[in-house]
């Protein structure tokens, strides 16, 4: 047990980080120890939202400031409610102290998503409690809407008003069984920077994700997963997907910039295409075993800003089917749109000073907000740049609808999964245009564990859960949305942050941090309202220091688990049999934070840990080899004992192996099952090396070494694959069904 304060020190500060959510102490991920979070992690922590507890004094009165707010507060201001729930029906009010014993009139409007109002009233005799509960007109049907409620009190007091917005959801989100009919399927997960195709400009595009798509489905796979594909900055350090500029919107790296409509018939734009220096340019990009993200979108950028001119004097406003198609989803995204455009607008007008400021934080006071007078002059005097990135937003959602079509039309089941990463970077435009929402001082991170010693700070600005739910949780709905346009299925990153955060105060080492409580009920029940309007499964990424209520909670909303063979191990080492697997999830070799198969096998990630730092010495490189030498060992017992290897030694060939874990991921009980990309093409690299900053370690930037349309051809690409099919065929209505489980020495069968 680790802490340092005295027990009953401040009694006040710990009342009060115990209602804003604090967790006074957490088991670490070993399940041994007990750490207790320090008064001085407490009162860092609520100064980051907004609560001044820094004295006894000071936490008392915070204290009595909560009562009093929930003493006026007649209603919560946003109530989620399972569909069909007692507590749907009804509307809680709490009165104020004076009305408890005196009769009350009472009327509730109930303004429905789709415009409906209901009405009803009544009187209420005497009621001593101070609490009731009134009934709405009619139960709502899942979805958002609104309570008006209004009071007639004691004679001589004022009529008391208040608004309740009303959020009810689905019990669960969809489940394979709904979803599939109960089929077992497989599916390909991929990095959307890595593909190669025969014309990209260095970085896989929309167009090779099409391809991937309709390759994918041709070999049977029900869906294609897909790293988060949230808007970066594309330069030096500012590549990681799951540290974005913005999570509600798109990386315009990834636009096939030929597949713009405008393109065919632009000259400028073609011109600068054909230009000699940029086919150069191009061709070395082309055959770059790196993304090097500031060249490509120094090419790209005036190609597109030429396209832009021809699609402005061509569509923009007018009738026509592009421009009418643009108008409508200028008016769908509406303000975020908008905020989000002005802020690369202002980032780029800010970047050209002598010394260009490093955060928005840095722009003069008045640009810092949002909503200013002078943020709006900038967006009328500078309309075409901030129109600019409007439309390249349309244009990419435009393409990335085009490759999910392009999928559904060749049969997948799923389709593409995207990637919701757990949070965007404090410079960025979400924290920008939604600054009331995020803590400050503090970054999300994880604690203590065997592969941190000090823990690790991600570098990203928490949402506050409080404010999120003061907000009616938009937030957090239009994520979801963004999330799951064009999608059959959703990842949560991280999706332990639903239930907790590991928040770590600024300047302080990640031992420091503590865990802060968000609502999961109301941020799951949003989840499944989202997921079934757009019909998708939802997938949590559950790895890690994981509390005890998380795997049946997630269970009951009809989440899938994540499981991961490589963490599939008993405490001695062994990896666990097929029939171990949880059938409710995903389940997959490796992550994008592990290393591939091939690499994997042959130990090339201890040697690129080695230089890279995190594997601090030669001696303790040498145990690690050693100790993979065991991992191989228990791998190969274990294929063979579950049927996917005939014996337990090394297959002929590094194709057959990977083949082989497929095979045995495909004979687990598991609804989805996920091949890497990279390990059908039998890539050695990581593209991520876990708290490594890009001069150790390039992370995000290696790229596949066989093009999109070799994978139809390459023999590895077939024996690895082949493998894990065990046969060819169809299984009639799109996406490969995986029959049997490890329980039943089943196999899959296509």
């Amino acid at each position: 047990m680790m802490g340092a304060d005295p027990p009953l020190a401040r009694p006040a500060l710990r009342a009060l980080a115990d209602r804003m959510g604090i967790c006074s102490e957490y088991v670490d991920q070993s399940g041994a120890e007990r750490r207790v979070t320090a008064d001085r992690t407490r009162v860092a922590l609520l100064g980051a939202m907004g609560v001044d507890a820094s004295s006894e004094s000071a936490a008392r009165a915070a204290l009595r400031a909560l009562d009093v707010r929930e003493d006026e507060q007649l209603v919560p201001c946003v109530h989620v409610a399972l569909e069909n729930e007692t507590h749907g029906k009804r509307v809680r009010v709490r009165l104020p102290p004076g009305w408890r014993s005196h009769p009350l009139e009472w009327s509730i409007e109930l303004h429905e998503e789709g415009g409906a109002v209901h009405e009803g009233a009544g009187v209420l005799r005497r009621d001593r409690a101070r609490e009731i509960w009134l009934p709405l007109p009619l139960p709502p049907e899942p979805g958002y809407h609104t309570v008006r409620l209004r009071l007639c009190g004691p004679p001589g007091d004022v009529e008391r008003r208040a608004e309740q917005m009303r959020i009810v959801t689905p019990r669960h989100c969809p489940t394979p069984t709904e979803r599939l009919d109960g089929r077992r399927v497989f599916g390909i997960t991929a990095d959307l920077y890595a593909l190669r195709g025969a014309r990209d400009w260095g970085v896989g595009d929309m167009t090779d994700l099409r391809h991937l798509l309709e390759w994918s489905a041709d070999v049977g796979a029900a869906f294609v997963g897909l790293n988060p594909l949230h808007a970066l900055r594309n330069c030096g350090s500012a590549v990681s997907p799951y540290s974005p500029v913005s999570r509600l919107f798109r990386n315009v790296l990834y636009l096939d910039v030929e597949a713009i409509p405008e393109f065919a018939d632009c000259a400028e734009a073609r011109a600068l295409v054909a230009h000699e220096d940029t086919r150069a340019a191009l061709s070395r990009l082309h055959q770059s075993d790196r993304v090097q993200y500031d060249q490509v979108m120094a090419l790209k950028r005036p190609v597109l800003e030429a396209l832009h001119r021809a699609f402005a004097r061509t569509h923009r406003g007018t009738r026509d089917a592009r421009g009418m198609a643009y108008a409508r989803y200028l008016a769908a995204q509406g303000e975020p749109l908008t905020a989000f455009a002005t802020f690369l607008a202002l980032e780029a007008h800010f970047g050209k000073l002598p010394a260009p400021p490093t955060s928005w934080r840095e722009w003069p006071a008045a640009f810092r907000d949002p909503h200013s007078a002078a943020v709006a002059a900038f967006r009328a005097s500078h309309h075409e740049a901030v129109d600019f990135h409007c439309w390249l937003q349309f244009e990419l959602d435009r393409q990335l609808a085009a490759a999910a079509d392009a999928g559904r039309a060749a049969g997948m089941a799923i389709g593409l999964y995207q990637d919701l990463a757990i949070g965007t970077a404090g410079d960025g435009s979400d924290a920008w245009a939604f600054p009331e929402l995020f803590a400050k001082g503090v970054s999300i991170g994880a604690p203590p564990d065997a592969l941190a010693a000090q823990g690790q700070n991600w570098a990203l600005p928490p949402l506050d859960p409080h404010r999120l739910r003061e907000s009616g949780y938009r937030y957090w709905t239009l994520l979801l949305r963004s999330a799951l346009d064009h999608a059959g299925a959703i990842r949560i990153d991280h999706i332990l942050g639903l239930f907790r955060q590991f928040w770590i105060p600024d300047g302080r080492p990640g031992f420091e941090g503590a865990y802060v409580r968000f609502p999961t009920r109301d941020l799951l029940g949003i989840l499944a309202l989202e997921s079934t309007r757009h019909g998708a499964l939802v997938v949590g990424e559950d790895l890690g220091t994981v509390p005890r209520e998380v795997p049946p909670t997630l269970k009951r909303w009809g989440i899938l688990a994540s499981r991961v063979l490589y963490f599939e191990r008993y405490r001695r080492g062994g990896f666990r049999p097929v029939a171990s697997y949880e059938p409710l999830s995903l389940t997959t070799a490796n992550t994008h934070d592990l290393p591939p198969l091939a690499g994997f096998w042959t130990g090339h990630d201890i040697l690129l840990r080695r230089s890279a730092g995190s594997i601090p010495s030669d001696t303790a490189a040498r145990v690690a080899r050693s100790a993979r030498e065991g991992e191989r060992r228990a791998l190969l017992r274990r294929l063979a004992a579950d049927g996917a290897l005939p014996a337990a030694r090394e297959p002929a060939t590094p194709a057959e192996l990977r083949g082989a874990v497929h095979d045995f991921l495909c004979r687990t009980p598991a609804a989805l099952v996920g091949f890497s990309l990279a390990d059908l093409t039998g890539e050695t690299e990581p593209v991520n090396i876990p708290g490594v900053g890009q001069d150790r370690y390039p992370s995000w930037t290696r790229r596949l070494h066989l093009p999109v349309e070799a994978l139809r051809t390459d023999p590895d690409v077939a024996t690895a694959l082949r493998c894990g099919q065990r046969g060819t065929g169809g299984s009639g209505g799109g996406g490969s069904e995986v029959h049997g489980g490890g329980d039943r020495g089943g196999e899959q069968r296509l």
